[in-house]
């Protein structure tokens, strides 16, 4: 095979995106986060369409039209799914890099086709007999006839030769978005790695000597609701290279893993275990363990530093199997009992970390987030390899039983992909049905029933649709103010189609030339409100928006609306205060966390609304009462302070130059972007961006709405503090008046337990079990919840001397009787006690034993809170006569409303009934006579 150059990664990745932008005017732009924080339709970014979705569907815009980047993608879980064949062949991974450009209605497929030779051939010198192309068929269903142009633009602007262009069908060369939505034809190079260059009948078979390099997507369609296909009024390119893949061509390698992207990971693997070197074998145990491992910590620390955590549900739990899969190999394949995937992360960084700083950025973070997810594992690792190797001892020799596999994954932790890559390596399979009918019947059990309310989406065709018709974008910067606004209604959505007019209180979504209204974005939710045209109302209870479009949802209550009409727009202004308390305080809450527990604090989501907020962050630790005393200082402090809250909308590069300014991780923001300052001015940050006082302020990126100043929060308490996923934290909080009684409740109840501190006897007893239950029926912050539990604690200390204390006197008084009992001749002795407890009543039913070691004894008290009490002992030649300890009881107790039972020698009872105690007695000297005689 011909090596077509020898260039070291760093070098591709470089000289791909120089030629885009330098030659052919492309704006480069940063990968997006891995992690679609903003998408949830998707676990991962899986391609590099994906930061431009909102493009393609017509519901966003760039200031460019040309763009080029390497963007970091995870396939594992989901539609696209690499996993199961990483390590078993070479060129699958969970994450790689995905080098692309894209035209958004610029040039087509010319340029696209031009330039791609181009930089295979004259830039990259790769060998033109080598080279195959592939082109969309065409398909009669959707009335599409070949695509004859890209063919023929292939022959025309490239010296490729014509026998090397061949037609596929829609499977492989024709791209869709969804099930509807963008679309258009595609064609795929393919480079041939055979040793005699003959490979060409390989193309789209999996061959790993044959492998696709890069796509080029002409987005021309859009497929409607009704499968059908349009034109796009403005066509786009989307092409796709993979990173890896060119990678080894270049390097001329046979395989991804024996490039210098993964050399430095085998080193360090083998440095820590002192394994043999990889050796690249596809067979051998260990080079599947060293490209497992390697592929699977590369995954992690990209997914670690882009917010991605490990947890038990999602894509949290997608990175979760790969680390247990990668911890498995570990233990079984390279004998390493310790946390080791953690020091990993290191080479990781050295290979990837120049093209995402943010690796470096996060390194020890994610090393820490890794080790504690290694060691939660390896807790159960050993044992649950354990249960394996009985499934498999136990098992029929060609099956791990599926009440194994669910073991397995309930109680060890083990994923049932996991299980079953294990057992093939026994040359077994799992009983997968089997052990989903027992997950669905563990989901159904603890499967909780919630309601969530369907939102109304206007689809992109009808955005479309309103944009043709001339209907223009919502003007929502009066939002800000939230005064009244006098308006036209423009549209109407009935949640299946666009409507003239609104007559009943059916929900539908109501368009405005412009609004007051906020809708629902940043975490902060959706305004209410009325909007009323003459006698007709209708009450808006949520606000999102669609598009460029705000859409109102809600209901009419009163009257008619009809598309065209003046309305008037009202904010509910009450909502609106209370929500903007919680959004300011929430600013100030993020930057008291970063002061307070370190720069490695960093937001992973968050909800205002006008009850509450609720703050999600990185951090590894419970937070302590000290820190959470200090973090509510620091917020009521500046609320004290009556700080101003400044806002402005500022170039995006200018405001990323300030100081102190913090933003979520992976969002995506516009340019210009507004900031929202609190205590420091814009122009003051603008004007020196460098001074390191504005650390003392919170500076964010936020379009949400807030206070004038910091006084109209009026206070803030922390209501909950908990761990909600590995390494992520949440805060729920309130402020306002809530936040007020809450601390007056703190303060009141601690009062209370002070003042019962001076009590004694049954004062104290019954004052310490009032105020037990009032501390949990009572709103408390979470410091002063821990205050009253821990001064209750010492409460108890006093309460509990007072129970021991009148214990002991019980006990005094029932051995008092027991021994006047013991005088007697008779060798079954049935008597009663004063007030008891447990402890007195077995304690005299020994004292009498000991005196009668031969006989029988019953005895019979009532408690202090009027329970009946009741002990039973006989001696072994007595229950050779036919008296039971536990029948005796049993029956006993009948009599006073309970139950009861134990051994034939020894039992207790008891009853509810304290009055029935004489008829008790006598029941009890009836039947010992009848059977101890």
């Amino acid at each position: 095979m011909t090596t077509p150059c020898l260039k070291q990664s760093s070098e591709i990745r470089k000289e791909f995106i120089e030629f885009f932008r330098d030659k052919c005017g492309h704006t480069e732009v940063p990968s997006s986060s891995v992690i679609p924080h903003d998408d949830p339709t998707l676990l991962f970014t899986n391609a590099g369409m994906n930061q431009f979705k909102d493009v393609f569907l017509g519901l966003g815009k760039r200031d460019f039209t040309r763009a080029v980047d390497t963007q970091k993608c995870i396939r594992a879980g989901g539609k696209h799914n690499d996993l199961e064949d990483v390590g078993t062949d070479t060129y699958h991974h969970t994450f790689f890099e995905m080098l692309g450009n894209w035209s958004f209605g610029d040039y087509f497929k010319a340029e696209a086709i031009g330039w791609a030779w181009e930089l295979f051939t004259e830039v990259w010198g790769l060998d033109k007999s080598r080279l195959y192309v592939t082109v969309f068929e065409g398909n009669k269903d959707d009335g599409l006839d070949a695509d004859v142009e890209t063919e023929n633009l292939w022959k025309e602007l490239t010296d490729i030769d014509p026998t090397h262009i061949t037609r596929w069908g829609k499977k492989d060369n024709f791209w869709e978005m969804g099930d509807t939505g963008p679309c258009g034809p595609c064609c795929e190079l393919h480079y041939d790695s055979t040793e005699d260059g003959n490979g060409g009948h390989l193309v789209n078979l999996d061959d790993p000597n044959v492998i696709e390099l890069w796509n080029l997507v002409f987005i021309q369609f859009n497929r409607g609701e009704d499968g059908t296909l349009k034109p796009l009024p403005n066509k786009h390119v989307d092409t796709g290279m993979g990173f890896e893949r060119i990678t080894r061509v270049l390097q001329g390698k046979t395989s991804n893993y024996d490039t210098d992207l993964w050399t430095p990971i085998f080193e360090r693997i083998q440095a820590l275990t002192g394994a043999a070197p990889y050796a690249g074998s596809l067979d051998a145990h260990i080079d599947i363990a060293y490209r497992v491992i390697a592929d699977h910590i590369r995954c992690l620390v990209v997914a670690f530093a882009d917010g991605g955590r490990a947890g038990a549900a999602g894509r949290e739990y997608v990175l979760r199997r790969i680390l247990r899969r990668a911890v498995r190999h570990a233990r079984q394949t390279f004998g390493v009992h310790e946390p080791f995937l953690c020091n990993l992360v290191s080479a990781v960084a050295d290979t990837l970390g120049d093209s995402f700083p943010e690796i470096i950025e996060h390194q020890s973070h994610i090393e820490s987030l890794i080790k504690d997810e290694e060691l939660s594992f390896l807790k159960t690792l050993d044992r649950g390899l354990e249960l394996f190797d009985k499934a498999v001892t136990d098992g029929d020799g060609k099956t791990i039983d599926a009440k194994s596999a669910f073991e397995l994954h309930d109680t060890f932790g083990f994923p049932i992909d996991l299980t079953e890559v294990m057992a093939e390596e026994r040359g077994l399979l799992v009983d997968r049905s089997g052990y989903e009918s027992l997950m669905e019947e563990a989901r159904e059990t603890s499967r909780a029933s919630s309601a969530t309310e369907k939102k109304m989406n206007i689809p992109p065709d009808v955005l479309s649709t309103l944009e043709q018709e001339g209907v223009k974008a919502s003007d929502d910067s009066f939002k800000y103010d939230s005064k009244p606004k006098t308006t036209s209604l423009l549209a109407i959505w009935d949640g299946d189609a666009l409507c003239r007019e609104v007559n009943d209180d059916k929900t539908v979504g109501v368009i405005l030339a412009e609004t007051p209204f906020y809708a629902e974005a940043g975490g902060q939710v959706g305004d209410c409100g009325l909007i009323t045209s003459g006698d007709s109302v209708f009450e808006v209870t949520d606000t999102h928006k669609q598009g460029d479009f705000i859409l109102h949802i809600g209901t009419l209550t009163n009257g008619v609306l009809t598309c065209s009409v003046d309305v008037e727009a009202t904010v509910n202004r009450e909502r609106r205060d209370a929500i903007e308390k919680n959004h300011t305080t929430t600013h100030l809450l993020n930057h008291a966390l970063r002061s307070e527990l370190g720069d490695d604090v960093h937001q992973k989501g968050s909800l205002v609304d006008e009850d509450k907020l609720r703050f999600d962050f990185s951090h590894g630790h419970a937070v302590t009462d000290e820190q959470l005393q200090a973090i509510e200082s620091a917020v009521n402090g500046a609320i004290k302070e009556d700080l101003e809250v400044h806002h402005q909308i500022v170039p995006l590069d200018d405001a990323m130059k300030i100081c102190g300014l913090r933003a979520v991780f992976g969002e995506r923001y516009p340019d210009p972007v507004r900031v929202v300052s609190i205590g420091a001015s814009i122009d003051s940050l603008l004007s020196d961006p460098d001074n390191q006082d504005w650390m003392q302020y919170s500076i964010e990126f936020c379009g949400g709405t807030h206070l004038k100043s910091c006084c109209g929060a009026e206070h803030f308490a922390v209501l909950h503090e908990q761990a909600l996923a590995s390494g992520v934290r949440r805060m729920t909080a309130v402020t306002g008046q809530l936040a007020q009684d809450v601390y007056q409740s703190g303060v009141a109840l601690l009062n209370e337990v002070e003042r019962a501190s001076s009590l004694s006897g049954d004062e104290l007893v019954q004052a310490y079990t009032e105020l037990v239950k009032k501390s949990e029926e009572t709103t408390l912050s979470q410091t002063a919840r821990h205050s009253v539990q821990k001064a209750l604690q010492q409460l108890f200390v006093s309460v509990k001397k007072l129970q021991k204390s009148a214990a002991s006197s019980l006990k005094d008084g029932a051995l008092e009787y027991a021994r006047a009992l013991t005088e007697s001749d008779d060798n079954v002795i049935v008597g009663t006690l004063p007030t008891v407890d447990k402890d007195a009543i077995m304690a005299a039913l020994d004292a009498v034993r000991s005196k009668k070691p031969d006989g029988a004894v019953l005895l019979l008290g009532q408690t202090e809170e009027g329970k009946v009490l009741i002990a039973a002992g006989v001696s072994q030649s007595l229950i050779a006569s036919g008296l039971k300890a536990g029948d005796w009881v049993k029956e006993v107790a009948s009599v006073c409303g309970g139950g009861g039972g134990g051994r034939p020698d020894t039992a207790q009872a008891g009853g509810k009934d304290p009055n029935k105690i004489p008829e008790a007695v006598e029941k009890a000297k009836q039947f010992a006579m009848e059977r101890a005689t």
